[in-house]
């Protein structure tokens, strides 16, 4: 099933709120002001099911001018976009802005559908689809497939859910859930016995109850507590989905929208962008040095300073390299779109691509600075060395094998390599004859779940330190070499995203469960072998009544790492205190006699010889006797 977001778009009262009313039978108007005026002033979210199974959820994106920054908000990591124009006006103001900003955040997905078909008759609605056409060349609305509908008696809504069935199958990609998840806000409250509520589009990767993640700019940890998806409670959530998440350790004060959501050390605070800018052609600005302007990106709205790097002025239809300087920090990547409006009056002028999300102060018209970022815009060897490292996924790739393909030599590659280090975008484990070369995204996935497996582990198996580091070493890396692969697992232990007991891993906060029923089990066993004495007891022979076997053995294999139990043989266990008094004693015998035999030891301990011959098999092993001729018979090892 595929998860796609779907947002509406264009000028108010044309029929977008009805319309999602009407595919989906909820009312996006949340505000008690939206539904007494009939505009959508904030976001609105709903989501119906496709008859293929597929879910789509719907954004109801404000139409009025006055509300373009929550239009803005609601695009990020929007797939499709339905352009909604009223039959009886056609293309309006706010329709033709809406169209400018869907397509310099990046929209490439649309259908035009023309609403309140009901209210004009044939001919003229054949004049207004053609003039909405004509408008729409050059856009990429272009090529997009007309749905007529009327949102109030139900026309056409069974073809513009074919329509968007036919567009996702063959156009819209599944997002990237293998990646570092990102989460910008755009809505936060509290519920009574809850707490923070967050909601937003989650634009990559995956996230999970109890995860423990950052709220950037802010700064501060916060924890999943729960998770829902389209008002159904959830282990996990995946990108392209609408998501609401209960935070713990943060209140709702410290939460504003724009802040984004993503792992630890994953991304970096910055009032610094360096940027593509593009000026709309029909805008009726210019953009001039240390221009004033609104920025908006993800779910931000922010006021900046543009430096103009490269040009003195960008006209309509021209483009050219600018250091935007925020009065706010922002947390961005590499590759995000924005959009700026003009500070007084607010309109859409233009809008592109960050380049380079952390930057330093630069000087206008500086030549190296120009060049780095025609470089980064193009595509740099840095980036070029990316895609190949993650390409990787579940091999890594060695800095000689990257080479290679790239046709380069490792010393041509090294500077952009220590770049992609630096930025923390590769993972770099130097072994003695190699250079292995993994990417951060896929590093974070299969710690994912390596983490996933431990904690299913811990559950089935509470009295056992862990999962065997072999057995994960096959399951998840097993085409990496065991070298590297124990150099990645002591990466992971230092970092304490894990812990580790000899060869056992285990989840860094696992500790084994002494609880009711392990001491059960403790007590069972240990009145077994004090008990037996001497005589000793198989571990077969013990009575556990409702104790399971599985647990037995577990709760057995811990007590013997502890050293308070052990193993004489593969059947017989007894207490530890119990065969440090049967080697003093058989130690004091030999310092007297050269030979003890099997018949001395059974009269020792008041035994059977049965039990006698294991006591002196053990004392072999731990090295006070050894055998002589004789089989029934023991000398001192030294």
């Amino acid at each position: 099933m595929k998860n796609i977001i779907i947002g509406t778009a264009g000028h108010i009262d044309h029929g977008k709120t009805t319309l999602i009313k009407a595919l989906t039978g909820r009312n996006t108007d949340r505000w008690e002001e939206e539904q007494r005026r009939g505009i959508t002033i904030d976001l609105g979210f709903t989501w119906f099911d496709l008859k293929n199974g597929d879910r789509v959820g719907i954004i109801d994106v404000p139409g009025h001018e006055k509300f373009i920054n929550n239009m803005v908000a609601g695009v990020v990591g929007m797939d499709l976009v339905m352009l909604v124009v009223a039959a009886d006006e056609g293309i309006m103001p706010q329709t033709r802005e809406h169209m400018d900003i869907l397509g310099l955040l990046g929209i490439k997905k649309s259908i035009l559908v023309l609403n309140k078909c009901d209210l004009v008759d044939e001919e003229w609605l054949e004049l207004v689809e053609e003039e909405i056409q004509e408008e729409l060349k050059g856009t990429f609305l272009e090529d997009a497939p007309v749905v007529r509908v009327s949102a109030a008696t139900g026309q056409g809504l069974e073809e513009l859910t074919d329509t968007i069935i036919r567009v996702m199958a063959d156009e819209v990609e599944e997002k990237d859930t293998q990646t570092i998840p990102r989460l910008p806000i755009d809505r936060v409250f509290t519920l009574s016995g809850f707490g923070t509520i967050i909601t937003g589009t989650l634009i990559s990767g995956t996230i999970s109850k109890e995860d423990v993640l950052e709220m950037y700019p802010i700064g501060k940890e916060c924890k999943i507590r729960s998770i829902q998806v389209h008002g159904q409670d959830k282990d996990k959530c995946y990108a392209g989905q609408r998501v609401a998440i209960n935070l713990s350790n943060i209140k709702k004060k410290e939460i504003h929208r724009g802040c984004v959501i993503a792992p630890k050390n994953s991304m970096k605070n910055t009032d610094l962008l360096d940027v593509k800018l593009s000026v709309l052609p029909d805008s009726m600005r210019i953009v001039t040095n240390h221009e004033r302007l609104h920025l908006y990106t993800g779910t931000s709205e922010i006021l900046c300073r543009a430096v103009l790097l490269d040009k003195e002025e960008i006209g309509p239809g021209e483009s050219g390299l600018v250091q935007l300087r925020l009065e706010e920090e922002i947390a961005l990547k590499r590759g995000d779109r924005f959009v700026v409006r003009f500070y007084s009056p607010m309109e859409t002028i233009g809008g592109g691509v960050v380049l380079e999300p952390n930057p330093v102060r630069k000087k206008r018209f500086d030549e190296k600075a120009i060049e780095e970022l025609k470089k980064k815009e193009s595509g740099s060897l840095a980036d070029v060395m990316e895609l190949h490292i993650k390409q990787h996924a579940d091999t890594m790739i060695t800095m000689a094998e990257l080479a290679k393909i790239m046709a380069h030599s490792v010393d041509e590659l090294q500077e952009y390599l220590e770049e992609l280090k630096e930025e923390g975008i590769v993972h770099v484990f130097a072994m003695k004859k190699d250079v292995y070369l993994w990417h951060r995204d896929s590093e974070y996935a299969l710690r994912q779940k390596i983490q996933e497996a431990l904690e299913a582990y811990h559950k089935r198996y509470p009295y056992r330190y862990g999962m065997k580091k072999a057995e994960i070493h096959n399951i998840y890396l097993k085409k990496v070499k065991p070298i590297v692969f124990d150099a990645y697992i002591e990466q992971l232990v230092a970092q304490n995203q894990i812990g580790r007991k000899d060869e056992y891993l285990h989840l860094a906060e696992f500790e084994v469960s002494k609880d009711a029923m392990f001491l059960k089990t403790e007590k069972t066993l240990v009145d077994a072998f004090e008990k037996a004495g001497f005589d000793f007891v198989r571990f077969s022979e013990i009575d556990l009544g409702t104790i399971p076997r599985e647990t037995a053995e577990d709760v057995l294999q811990l007590l013997v790492d502890e050293e308070r139990v052990v193993r004489i043989n593969e059947e017989m266990f007894t207490m530890k205190y119990l065969m440090d008094e049967a080697e003093e004693k058989i130690r004091k015998h030999l310092e007297n006699e050269d030979v003890i035999t099997i018949a001395q030891v059974r009269d020792m301990f008041s035994t059977s010889r049965k039990s006698a011959k294991p006591i002196l098999e053990y004392m072999d092993s731990i090295k006070v006797t050894k055998k002589t001729g004789a089989e029934s018979e023991r000398v001192a090892y030294l």
